[in-house]
């Protein structure tokens, strides 16, 4: 049965910084993408950045370029969310993703990490 465990959500400032992890298990991942997308209050979930697992290839939304930073550790299976300045409009939980690259009906999802950034 796969797996995917979010973690390291928390309340922060304006300005503060948090590492998301995702823990995977359950399967070989060697054929998928790794994301993160989130999701605010009355908002649809929407994506955040995401890592290819072979070949580390990265793409963001625009609206956390150069704030956020997307990495995985493949001998842990596990990938991560480095999220720097962070602002209000940040505030959603934040969900893991796993999606075969090339069959897209093949996608694992997390439970969620909340992340609150204070004004």
């Amino acid at each position: 049965q796969v797996q995917l465990v979010e973690s390291g959500g928390r309340l922060v400032q304006t300005g503060g910084s948090l590492k998301l992890s995702c823990a995977a298990s359950g399967r070989p991942f060697g054929n998928f993408v790794m994301g993160w997308f989130r999701q605010a209050p009355g908002k649809e979930r929407g994506f955040v950045a995401a890592v290819s697992w072979s070949d580390g290839n990265t793409t963001y939304a625009d609206s956390v370029k150069g704030r956020f930073t997307i990495s995985r550790d493949n001998a842990k299976n596990t990938w991560y969310l480095q999220m720097n300045n962070l602002k209000p409009e940040d505030t959603a939980v934040y969900y893991c993703n796993a999606r075969h690259s090339d069959y897209h009906l093949i996608s694992y999802w997390g439970r969620g990490t909340q992340v609150t950034v204070s004004s």
